[in-house]
């Protein structure tokens, strides 16, 4: 296959027949992907490991095993670093690069994980706890912004979701080290601690890498983008990219106006966008995907799997097929696109939440053999949610924004996530003690029938657009097409 540019197609290319720019065609690009999910497996490994380890720490620490305030403190101190740090990520970001913000999160993560290693009682061990949310909440938006700026049009989702792939591949490595520390002196203090090996690596190895070249072009040196971007293009492509930064950033000196929060809400394009991206945070939470990953054992034991080590090896699966979904999505995201992937996997989501429901009746109901279609429920709910919400809201958020806004609104749009995140993860098990589990899941699979409505009218399709091409396609459904230009909505609608 052979790439050829389009005149006046703002980057878009026509595919020949010698070449094509494919996920595994650049190993640069393939490199910096990887390094920099790291901070992804930072992100799920902490979401995953505390639920073992938590176990533990009651053994070790007497007032935790006899306070479910100190225990549920434990647990959602991370979740309110992880706020601060993802609502600060976005002016780190801004304002030292996506590189010196990945340091940054690197060194408070380590820092946090000695912490909590060290821990002589639980108050330092929650403030480790929230060093280490602090750091996620930084890599949360740092780590799919470099990516995405890196990457080419074509394989930008897939690259994007290379990162959700490494979130989930740390809640599969968290459960196996919690497997794997259940009989080695000081249990939890290793399970928390060796947290910082990643990090250190990651710090060591983004310390040979080079910023943003998106970031470098706007904010310091257009000859290091370039020499950046010269290892990602071949020339005449190349020549393309520079030429839309150069106009994207002379059409933003001329308007010579500071990038303001309250911007966000006021400018129709930046809150349209917003709104698109903050929501699918919300929607990504508020279907119930952590409540999965939080509480697989304890649903796994609710639907009648008493033992212990046996609901923890059922949840290994779960995690498992978390991760082996986002590979599917990987290759989905740049084919099918976002919201058609949106779409067809909420309604597999929908279909999994009844199904659940409806075996937590029947136990309730005083069925007898049951637990296997809970489990059932949760596999298909995986194999839905894994390759459609798990990348797709990550990978829209950091398309959705024009230059100026990315940095404020990707953080703005994690910090949605994460406060989605505490939310459900703090009511899930009172709502289903006050309801009942089958009606809980009801009330998610109501939730997810909403989010199809919302992907519908809210999200367009972002799929191959470079990002001045989103931005077009933004003015347009703000203010309309003019001057008879071909709509890139009109595309979105085909």
């Amino acid at each position: 296959m052979t790439i050829e540019l389009v005149p006046g197609s703002s980057g878009r290319i026509d595919v020949g027949v010698d070449q094509k720019i494919t996920y595994f065609s650049n190993k640069y690009v393939l490199g910096l992907t990887v390094i920099a999910g790291i901070g992804g497996l930072l992100f799920g490994y902490d979401t995953g490991v505390v639920s073992g380890a938590l176990l533990y720490i009651r053994d070790e620490f007497e007032e935790v095993d006899q306070s479910s305030v100190l225990q549920e403190t434990i647990v959602s101190m991370a979740l309110l670093g992880a706020m601060i740090g993802a609502a600060a990520g976005g002016w780190l970001n801004d304002l030292y690069g996506r590189k010196s913000a990945t340091l940054i999160a690197d060194v408070i993560f380590a820092l946090g994980s000695f912490v909590m290693a060290a821990a002589p009682d639980p108050y330092v061990l929650i403030f480790g706890r929230f060093l280490v949310g602090l750091g996620v909440g930084v890599a949360s938006v740092t780590t799919p912004m470099y990516i995405a700026e890196a990457a080419p049009s074509e394989i930008r989702g897939g690259l994007v979701s290379t990162n959700v792939l490494m979130i989930t591949g740390g809640q599969f490595l968290s459960y196996l080290v919690n497997l794997g520390f259940t009989e080695v002196h000081g249990t939890w203090r290793w399970m928390l601690g060796i947290a910082a090996v990643p990090a250190i690596l990651q710090f060591l190895l983004m310390l040979l890498l080079p910023e943003s070249p998106r970031w470098l072009y706007k904010n310091r040196s257009s000859s290091e983008a370039v020499a950046m971007l010269s290892k990602i293009y071949d020339p005449d492509r190349l020549k393309e990219e520079l030429h839309q930064l150069s106009v994207a950033l002379e059409k933003e000196r001329r308007s010579q106006n500071a990038v303001r929060y309250r911007d966000v809400f006021r400018i129709k394009e930046i809150r349209l966008a917003f709104v698109a991206g903050a929501g699918l945070q919300a929607f990504q939470q508020f279907t119930g995907i952590n409540t999965v990953m939080y509480y697989s054992p304890t649903i796994v034991q609710m639907a009648g799997f008493g033992s212990n080590q046996l609901a923890l090896q059922l949840s290994l699966i779960v995690a498992l097929m978390n991760a082996a979904g986002t590979v599917v999505g990987i290759y989905l995201i740049d084919h099918v696109g976002r919201r058609k992937l949106a779409v067809s996997s909420l309604t597999g989501v929908i279909l999994s939440l009844v199904l659940l429901s409806v075996a937590f009746f029947l136990e309730s109901s005083g069925h007898a053999n049951i637990g296997w279609l809970a489990v059932l429920g949760l596999v298909l709910y995986i194999a839905s949610f894994a390759p459609g919400m798990g990348p797709v809201p990550w990978t829209v958020n950091l398309e959705v924004y024009s230059e100026s806004y990315r940095g404020m609104c990707g953080g703005m749009a994690a910090t949605v996530n994460w406060v989605s995140n505490l939310i459900v993860a703090q009511s899930f098990l009172s709502v289903a003690d006050a309801v009942g589990t089958g009606t809980t899941f009801l009330i998610l699979a109501g939730i997810a029938v909403a989010a199809i409505g919302f992907v519908v009218v809210f999200v367009p399709e972002t799929k191959g657009l470079t990002f001045e091409e989103v931005e077009k396609l933004w003015k347009e459904r703000a203010w309309g097409s003019s001057n008879g230009a071909e709509s890139l909505l009109e595309e979105d609608e085909a």
